[in-house]
């Protein structure tokens, strides 16, 4: 709310930010699903296995399925991101309509899609609901459900494991905040209030949609915190 109105009273100053090719957004933000799965991938199957050996005290083809469940929420996350991403290039072509100028003595031109008016130098004005918005609010709160699962980790405090995990952790830490982070910068810099608006709501339902309602039931990937009861789940969560 605050970015949005800043920017609409033309408040925001003047920053590397305010360009598309700043580095932050084309090596991060550009490509925050593929950050987010490198990291969460060796994360979520290390501190799985770990769990289900030292505190469950399951066998190993048991924690190997276990794993394999929770690689699973990896593979609905890759899903969430594709179908939504699509829909908002399908609403965005539907909705908008290309501004180019005629060639002299040519009839004007229909173009279908933003990518056929950007080949020939036209400025598309469609509905664009905030990608960015979207994912990054998704893939910060998905980091932070999946590392609620080192409250109920035991680990050795010097074995090579243990420093794999912190590494991992603070890496998706530091990821995080650049999420958090350009997240705001969306905010002050980037599309109309509406648009941003949408797009968190959807980053927000596909998170709720999972974490909260479908991955409770038993048929699901499962949260990072199996067999244990809801309220010590929540508390993993708010610490």
């Amino acid at each position: 709310l605050l970015g949005s109105a800043l920017k609409d009273g033309g408040l925001v100053p003047d920053t590397p930010l305010r360009n598309k090719r700043n580095p932050l957004n084309v090596y991060f933000v550009k490509v925050a699903w593929a950050w987010t799965l490198w990291l969460l991938l060796p994360f979520i199957s290390l501190t799985t296995y770990q769990l289900c050996r030292s505190t469950f005290l399951y066998g190993r083809t048991k924690s190997v399925l276990l794993v394999l469940r929770r690689l699973s929420a990896l593979g609905v996350g890759t899903a969430v991101w594709y179908l939504c991403t699509e829909l908002f290039v399908y609403i965005e072509n539907l909705t908008g309509e290309c501004s180019i100028t005629a060639s002299p003595g040519q009839p004007p031109r229909l173009y279908a899609t933003k990518r056929e008016c950007h080949q020939d130098s036209g400025v598309w004005n469609g509905f664009d609901i905030s990608g960015h918005c979207f994912l990054l609010s998704y893939c910060a709160l998905m980091i932070l459900e999946e590392v609620a699962v080192l409250e109920g980790l035991s680990i050795d405090q010097n074995s090579k494991l243990r420093v794999v995990v912190n590494v991992l952790f603070v890496s998706l830490c530091f990821l995080a905040g650049i999420w958090v982070f350009m997240f705001l910068s969306t905010a002050l810099y980037f599309h109309d209030f509406s648009q941003k608006v949408l797009g968190v709501l959807i980053g927000l339902s596909g998170w709720y949609g999972t974490y909260r309602f479908w991955y409770l039931k038993p048929f699901s990937p499962g949260l990072p915190l199996p067999n244990r009861p809801l309220s010590l789940k929540k508390y993993s969560y708010s610490r």
